[in-house]
């Protein structure tokens, strides 16, 4: 994507990137708020024309895959961003939900060993996701 800016309705301008970062956040926070573990947001604006970011996390159960889906899908909406497309949620192994400047990677834990979308765009930069998205038990921390 590029680096244009929008008018907001203060009148200051954001980037389109700074968008896009805030809905790569919104979307983890969404995720973690269903217990996803090890999640993180890849930065491909660099590295790729594809998309400004990837999140990758994992559910343990195709259920908890299927309700980080949901839970993401839903906070989006409620925040004003589409979902463009779905892919992989019937079968709670592998949801790809695309947002365009955000594709968001929900894994069942042994699929995302294999597939290794990290080790795939290892060149990518990772967003530090704020730790009081993980509240008091912030165990896992990117």
């Amino acid at each position: 994507m590029t680096n244009e800016t929008i008018m907001t309705e203060a009148p200051t301008t954001i980037s389109l990137e700074d968008v896009s970062q805030q809905k790569a956040l919104i979307c983890a926070r969404a995720a973690i708020d269903k217990k996803a573990e090890n999640v993180k947001v890849l930065g491909l604006t660099d590295v790729s024309s594809l998309t400004d970011y990837f999140l990758i996390c994992s559910g343990i159960s195709d259920r908890q895959v299927q309700a980080i889906s949901d839970s993401i899908s839903s906070t989006m909406e409620s925040n004003g961003y589409e979902l463009l497309s779905t892919e992989g949620y019937a079968d709670g192994r592998w949801v790809l939900l695309d947002f365009g400047d955000v594709i968001v990677h929900i894994f069942l834990d042994a699929l995302r060993d294999y597939y290794d979308l990290e080790n795939l765009w290892a060149n990518a930069p990772r967003l530090k996701i704020p730790s009081e998205f993980y509240g008091p038990a912030a165990s896992r921390l990117n």
